[in-house]
């Protein structure tokens, strides 16, 4: 049975862990999807971030515009917080499995993401459309570029709907069907 010592090293170090590669896939995603280098939000992540990024960089080159420096941190990271969590709970697991693992949880956040930055995009847009201030809010311009490549071929071969944007509903729709997927599989 596990200690209240042990369940709080368990919460910190999954915790940290957790939060850190969120900002790597972030900042990873933003540069992606060409969003602006210099909003608030992305300097933030990529202040937070640089330290490793920069070092791993000498010797892992770009591959077009995927930075292979930040994926192979964040593949890192998530495996060294599965091994923790796991060697801190008693549980030696072998190679293979912690990243099999890290393969499954990092997929799953990638859709956790693109759900979540859509429903906040779209509910910001309802409130954001009646004063006007759309443009000029730092988080819906980087939600707008992080959201584009999945909305976008989604507007194209949808019917508009009057003034009611169905292409979030459908996108969410999907990306929760490749959850299910994503689950089945493992």
């Amino acid at each position: 049975m596990p200690t209240p010592l042990q369940d709080v090293s368990v919460f910190l170090v999954s915790t940290l862990l957790s939060l850190y590669v969120i900002a790597l896939m972030l900042r990873m995603l933003l540069a992606m999807a060409r969003a602006d280098f210099y909003n608030p939000i992305s300097q933030f992540l990529v202040t937070v971030t640089n330290p490793p990024v920069l070092l791993l960089r000498r010797f892992v080159p770009p591959l077009g515009r995927l930075d292979t420096s930040v994926l192979l941190l964040i593949i890192v990271l998530k495996m060294l917080e599965i091994w923790l969590v796991a060697t801190m709970r008693g549980v030696n697991p072998p190679f293979g499995v912690v990243f099999m693992v890290t393969v499954f949880q990092l997929l799953q956040l990638l859709i956790y993401i693109y759900i979540v930055s859509i429903i906040i995009h779209a509910i910001m847009s309802w409130f954001m459309a009646a004063g006007g201030h759309m443009g000029r809010n730092p988080l819906s311009g980087l939600l707008h570029s992080l959201n584009r490549p999945i909305l976008d071929p989604i507007r194209r071969v949808m019917p508009q709907m009057g003034m009611v944007d169905l292409s979030p509903l459908v996108a969410i729709i999907g990306l929760n069907v490749l959850l299910i997927l994503l689950r089945s599989l493992f």
